[in-house]
């Protein structure tokens, strides 16, 4: 059987001139969220089976690279179905095994405790366009903070990264799930026909609003809910205020302190962000994991043409663990997506050290190599990198390679 030499898909070989960027970004993300006062931690790529399949991760568990119980564990012949033969899987995000890591850990972390994680993620999904099957998560949490002040840190750690990559007129989405909770009770639906209102909801960019309204009628739901409910965001189009009309329409079904928070998340980020960018009620933003419980949040970038990074408030997920409930808060970056963007825009590191190519005659003899290696060294003892390397017979191509993989400046040396 020949050997494939293309990755598996979905899957992709990375070249040195993307790795230097990524390694470039890793670092500015590293960075940048540490003088936030979040600190690294780093889980297993292999979660137990039973963390993967509790329901809280939305489509995303349909799509688990799940892996095979090993030796006597296995049992082919006895097993009546795909349960009996799995009992982990590669992780699909790292919300969960964060939630697991901090009900395993939590008294030996600060409270609140401000996760910050980088990793390869695994899913069983369709390749695209900036997605891939296997593909790098950039995650920030605030466990424990109970106020909007992780909101609003999330968002303004977030944003600050993205202006230090040179992003800005870029727009955050921000909604809350008690809000939409709120306007399906008023409308009402019942709660057990929430997520398949959300479900269609969520497609209105897609289809418009005579479509949602077509497929919430398809669905079943009565016409009067199906008016009263597309009704209600006409007239928050219609309105100067979007959240005193909901204070007002909803004032007996939502949540006291719903509208407040998100009045001071606002007024917070716009007071003080480090970069251009729009942040925006969107009472259409639903998001499709199942566990957030409050605030939800993304980042649009028209150039890209869909989010590129997202998260919310997940205040029920840890208490699955350990039966008591943690406020939770996260924001991930679409690392990837992120990546793509600047690949194609010709993105060159800002401040990178030299790089020089020493192109040595073969044959060399010992004295005279050790005369160019002892240079090199000197080089980069001052910082640059240098690559000594064996001269080609073509080294006009050889040269235009290795500026392509960032060299700019050749010193040729002969036997002579």
């Amino acid at each position: 059987m020949a050997l494939k030499k293309k990755p598996v898909k979905g899957m992709k070989d990375i070249l040195p001139a993307e790795m230097q960027v990524r390694d470039y970004v890793t670092g500015l993300i590293k960075e940048t969220y540490k003088g936030f006062g979040f600190s690294p931690i780093e889980t297993p790529c292999v979660e137990h089976i039973e963390n993967l399949c509790s329901k809280q991760g939305g489509d995303n568990e349909k799509l688990i690279f799940k892996i095979m119980k090993r030796g006597e564990k296995l049992d082919l012949k006895g097993a009546e179905s795909e349960a009996d033969l799995t009992d982990s899987g590669l992780r699909y995000d790292l919300t969960v095994p964060l939630s697991r890591f901090y009900s395993n850990n939590a008294n030996s972390l600060p409270t609140p405790f401000k996760a910050l994680q980088i990793g390869s993620v695994w899913r069983a999904d369709q390749p695209q366009r900036g997605r891939f099957r296997q593909f790098v998560q950039c995650d920030i949490d605030i466990l424990g903070e109970a106020g909007c002040l992780a909101e609003i840190e999330l968002i303004l750690a977030t944003t600050t990264l993205l202006g230090r990559l040179n992003f800005s007129d870029f727009k955050v989405r921000i909604n809350e799930r008690r809000i939409l909770k709120a306007m399906a009770v008023y409308s009402g639906f019942a709660e057990e026909q929430f997520d398949l209102v959300f479900i269609i909801l969520d497609k209105m960019d897609k289809i418009g609003w005579e479509g949602v309204k077509a497929e919430l009628m398809e669905a079943g739901f009565e016409q009067e809910k199906v008016d009263r409910y597309v009704g209600m965001f006409t007239e928050m189009e219609e309105s100067e205020d979007s959240l005193c009309y909901l204070e007002e329409k909803l004032s007996e079904v939502l949540e006291d302190g719903v509208i407040d928070n998100l009045r001071t998340i606002r007024q917070s980020v716009e007071a003080t962000r480090a970069c251009r960018f729009e942040l925006v009620f969107d009472p259409t933003l639903v998001r499709g994991m199942s566990y957030y419980t409050g605030t939800i949040f993304e980042i649009e970038m028209a150039q890209f043409g869909s989010s590129v990074a997202g998260g919310g408030r997940y205040d029920k997920m840890i208490g699955k663990f350990t039966g008591n409930d943690v406020p939770a808060c996260g924001f991930s970056i679409g690392f990837e997506r992120i990546i793509t963007i600047l690949m194609e825009q010709g993105f060159e590191i800002p401040g990178a050290s030299a790089k020089k190519a020493f192109l040595v005659e073969k044959k060399m003899p010992a004295e005279k190599l050790c005369e160019v290696l002892k240079e090199a060294k000197t080089e980069r003892e001052n910082g640059t990198q240098v690559l000594v390397t064996l001269m080609n017979k073509n080294k006009k191509f050889q040269k235009e390679q290795l500026m392509k993989e960032g060299y700019t400046e050749f010193r040729e040396f002969f036997n002579r």
